[in-house]
């Protein structure tokens, strides 16, 4: 008969305040046993008497012992398998006992002559049999599961439900292939990415990190630790485009149209490159060779193919590019890209400055393109974004200086194929997505909407960090992309308050619900939700608010 008291309760002498090496397997609470085995789970029978006596206990996982999100252990031979409970259901053929499904997280070796389990790890290579008793985990089990290895890591928050137990991040399984943080509005997912990039820079005061601020949210946040790009001061010459941008910019027709206009565009732009002193030095000049050119000898040389043309020719290609040209010359919401003062050959200036090459203490770039006008806003990151991949293809034989690019509001830029068709944004992050980890480009993706980005761009992440998702496609969009042995994690990303999460892949050495640190308020993002019924009772200079906005209005923030 198996003796449900049987828990042997940690003393003093035993506690540990910090971060131990193995896995303590003491004698503990027997709540039931195996009944079926699987693959990646199993299914066990739990006592509720055996329930009933935890529900009162002061160590915090004892307490939730036998709870959906709970961990279970089990002995086989010399190993302890750790499980994560799923699912609960009562069991209609005997009244006490209730049936739980259960996924594998990882094992540990029982060391001869000793009570205790040494070098955990993810996965299972032994599985038990049925009948075999299943324990419940401690809160001293459990910090010795999560203690960090040697490898480097941050610490972000507390693991789920204890108040000190401290949850690592391995920084280079999480950057070496890419992660991903998930959640809908207002779950504190701003606060958290700025959270996670400051515990990032201050580990790596010399590190390359870009961020793409769609919002001007993270400017207030790094003011302190990075440098703030926006349309005032980044300086982004049009020359810097591809011949896949400069279509995206200045053609506006599609069909047989569309076609005739690249072709046109395409020989002008190459001959307009040619022109340029340092053309010389490259023996094969192509279209996308990051070569300065003048627009004035862009716009002659369309006018010069123009001229050429028969009488009887179509000319409205040539003054469709011409028009759409002088335009972008014209107005001055465009100048921080296509400013006529832009044609030196700034390009190791602007990769220096935006890459943090060096970074002087500010690994940072927060990169605000909430004042880009919206036309050519996804050009503009596409630009950025490709200039990262083609930096890290062109530098492989120098010292390796790995990059991060983290992208807010990921699925603005590489939106689902059945939503619209793939821009050049949308291109180049799907292949730094595949490809970047191979060249040294780290590729991070926020995003409220997961089930809206391309499809396998998710499943490129190694590491997810997903808050509360209140849309039942995202959820289904984040469990197709987590590991197997995540299941009984996500059934709680419905039911995570503001500032929990589920971590899950090559970050963390098994899945775990955190609940994120409290950020200083000189640290986060200018993300508040603003309180209507504070603001709602001030009242005064109300005329001067207006004017002032509206001066700010028409002169485009400038």
């Amino acid at each position: 008969m198996t003796d449900f008291g049987a828990f042997r309760p940690v003393t003093a002498d035993e506690d540990n305040s910090g971060p131990v090496p193995h896995l303590v397997a003491e004698e503990g609470l027997v709540l039931g046993e195996v009944v079926d085995i699987a693959g990646s789970g199993s299914r066990i029978a739990i006592n509720i008497d055996a329930l009933n006596k935890v529900r009162n206990e002061t160590d915090q996982v004892l307490a939730m012992a036998g709870q959906v999100g709970s961990q279970v252990k089990v002995k086989v031979g010399d190993s302890w398998l750790i499980a994560n409970i799923r699912t609960l259901s009562t069991d209609d053929n005997r009244a006490n006992q209730v049936t739980a499904y259960i996924d594998f997280l990882g094992e540990g070796q029982v060391l001869e002559g000793r009570e205790d389990v040494s070098n955990f790890r993810r996965g299972v290579t032994r599985y038990p049999i049925p009948g075999s008793e299943v324990l419940a985990v401690t809160e001293r089990d459990m910090r010795q599961m999560f203690a960090a290895d040697n490898r480097a890591y941050i610490e972000v928050g507390n693991v789920y439900p204890t108040k000190d137990i401290r949850s690592a991040l391995y920084i280079d399984a999480m950057l070496g292939k890419h992660f991903a943080v998930l959640g809908s509005t207002g779950t504190g997912k701003s606060t958290s990415v700025a959270l996670i990039l400051h515990r990032i820079c201050e580990m790596a005061p010399e590190g390359h990190v870009v961020m793409i601020d769609p919002h001007g949210e993270y400017s207030a946040a790094f003011k302190g630790a990075g440098e703030i790009f926006d349309v005032n001061n980044i300086a982004l010459p049009y020359w810097l485009m591809n011949f896949e941008e400069h279509c995206e910019v200045l053609i506006t027709t599609s069909g047989a149209e569309a076609q005739r206009d690249r072709d046109i565009l395409a020989k002008c732009l190459l001959a307009a490159r040619a022109k340029n002193r340092l053309s010389e030095e490259i023996p094969q000049l192509t279209v996308d060779s990051p070569i300065p050119y003048l627009l004035s000898d862009l716009l002659s040389l369309i006018v010069a193919e123009m001229g050429h043309l028969d009488a009887s020719n179509d000319t409205a290609p040539f003054m469709r590019l011409k028009s759409k040209i002088e335009e972008l010359k014209s107005d001055p919401r465009y100048s921080f890209m296509f400013s006529g003062m832009l044609v030196a050959d700034t390009m190791a200036e602007f990769i220096s400055k935006v890459f943090r090459l060096p970074g002087h203490g500010k690994p940072i770039s927060i990169v605000d393109v909430s004042g880009v006008p919206s036309d050519i806003c996804s050009v503009v990151v596409a630009v950025l974004s490709r200039m990262v991949f083609d930096y890290a293809i062109w530098s492989r034989n120098e010292s390796q200086r790995p990059i991060l690019l983290v992208c807010e509001e990921a699925h603005r830029y590489v939106p689902s194929e059945k939503l619209v068709d793939k821009s050049a944004v949308g291109k180049i992050l799907s292949r730094i997505a595949k490809e970047g980890r191979k060249y040294g480009v780290s590729l991070g993706l926020v995003t409220q909407r997961p089930s809206d980005l391309a499809e396998g761009v998710l499943s490129q992440c190694g590491t997810i960090i997903s808050m509360r998702l209140n849309n039942d496609r995202d959820q289904a969009h984040v469990r197709s992309a987590m590991p197997e042995g995540a299941r009984g994690f996500l059934d709680v990303i419905p039911a995570l308050r503001n500032r929990e999460c589920i971590m899950c892949g090559e970050g963390v050495a098994v899945p775990v619900r955190v609940t994120f640190d409290t950020l200083e308020s000189e640290k986060r993002p200018a993300s508040t939700d603003p309180l209507f019924s504070e603001m709602w009772t001030q009242t005064g200079d109300e005329a001067g608010i207006v004017d002032r906005t509206i001066r700010r209005w028409r002169s485009q923030g400038r």
